[in-house]
Formats: structure tokens, sequence, C-alpha cells
């Protein structure tokens, strides 16, 4: 009796040890979830797939060794209304962070910056109340607008990053603004150039988002050159219908 006793102990030990071990590695293959939400400048507008912001962005984060798949939530020709008005729809993926990156258009449409205040903090509201965090990537009003609306707008980002207690990356198109060379021939949107120096400006206070790679916290995820698990790999995330613009 003792001895069947001493197998179903000896049994039971092994099934909740295998149990255990592969539940450590089912949660080591999946993979942290970034959603850029955004307009045209994440969108990719313009450029081949490969080549666009959320692409360029999963590269330089597969290189430094973070498990994370990055989520293409950009919208060509998006408000900070639109962006409202679709958050919630695109939060069904379940991202673990966002990068938000919204107002550009507002500001060539002259809207008012109050408008724009409003969209984006409700926004934050929302993905707080998610417990998601965010990187806010801030805008800059464009000259011709007269100092008064500059003003007003770009006092925006920085007021509600302190509201809302989030990262904020001051202006996304630092580097690229202005620059003939590191954009399209619309003056606007960055080329491939343009968009491997956002990304490169906006990598540091994305990394202090995240924290160290996984690598560095020695949990056994798969490094730079090791096989990716199925389906890592940025995705596009667009609503059917809308076009560039």
């Amino acid at each position: 009796m003792a001895g069947y006793v001493n197998v179903a102990i000896l049994s039971f030990a092994f099934v909740f040890a295998a149990l255990t071990l592969f539940a450590s590695q089912g949660a080591k293959a999946e993979a942290r979830k970034l959603m850029v939400f955004g307009d045209s400048l994440v969108a990719g507008y313009g450029l081949p797939e490969d080549q666009g912001f959320t692409a360029q962005l999963q590269d330089a984060l597969d290189a430094r060794g973070y498990g994370v798949a990055v989520i293409n939530a950009g919208v060509s020709g998006d408000t900070s209304s639109g962006g409202l008005g679709r958050l919630e729809w695109a939060l069904a993926d379940e991202p673990d962070y966002v990068i938000l990156e919204l107002g550009a258009n507002d500001a060539l449409r002259a809207v008012d910056p109050a408008v724009t205040r409003e969209n984006l903090d409700a926004m934050l509201s929302i993905l707080a109340g998610r417990g998601i965090e965010v990187l806010l990537a801030g805008m800059l009003a464009p000259p011709n607008l007269g100092p008064e609306y500059g003003e007003a707008f770009n006092a925006i980002y920085p007021a509600l990053a302190e509201k809302h207690g989030v990262a904020l990356y001051p202006f996304f198109l630092e580097g690229v603004a202005t620059q003939a060379a590191l954009n399209q021939d619309d003056g606007i949107h960055p080329n491939a150039a343009g968009v491997a120096v956002i990304v490169e400006k906006i990598m540091p206070p994305l990394v202090e988002l995240l924290g160290p790679p996984p690598a560095e916290a020695d949990t056994g995820a798969w490094l730079p050159g090791e096989h990716r698990p199925e389906g890592h790999r940025h995705e596009r995330h667009r609503p059917e219908g809308r076009a560039h613009g």
C-alpha cells in the first residue's frame, strides 16, 4: 500500500512540475504588445510597409532583445476627434503600452486647441482606466498659424503629460521637420531615412517606459538572432475603407 502511495505522490509531483514548466514557457513566449496609435506619421504613409515607423520600431526593439510586438494602429488623415472615436475599438488588441501620436492634422486644419486638448485628455483617461502605460508623442503647431494659436496648441502635450503622469516625447518630428533630405516630396511626411531618425530619437524614453529587455532581466526570452515566437512581427491595424490623407 505504501508503495502505491509513493508512486502516486511522485506521479503528482511530476505532473505538477511539468504543468508549471509549460505555463512558464507559455508566459515567456507571449510577447508584450505596444500599440502605436496615431495618424499618417505612424501609419507609414507613402512608404513600403517594411520602412514605416512601426516596422522600423519593431526592428529596433528586436535588435535590443525586447519581446515586444508592435501594433500599427495608425490611420492616415486622422485627427484627435477621429482617434477618440476609434480608441475603444482599437483596444480590443489589449496592448500593454501605447504610443499616442495625434494632433498633427488638428493643427494643419487649425482646429481649436481646446478641442484637441479635450480629445487627448479623454484618450489618456481611457488608457489610464485600462491600466495601459503611455508614451505621449507631442506635436508643434505650424508657425503660419500665428503665435497665439501656437502657444495654445504647443502647451497641450506637456500639460496633459503632467496631469496624467505619463511619459512625454515633446516633438514627434524632432530632427526631421523642415529637413528636405529626411522628408517625402510633400515636405510633411518623413521618408525612410527620416523615420529612422525618429525611431532613434524616441527610443530612449520608450526604453525607459518598457524597462530592461527580458535578456537583461534574465527571463530566458529570445535574443537577437534566435527564433522569435510565432506571429512576433509588427501588425498593421487600420479600419477598412480609410485612405491615406
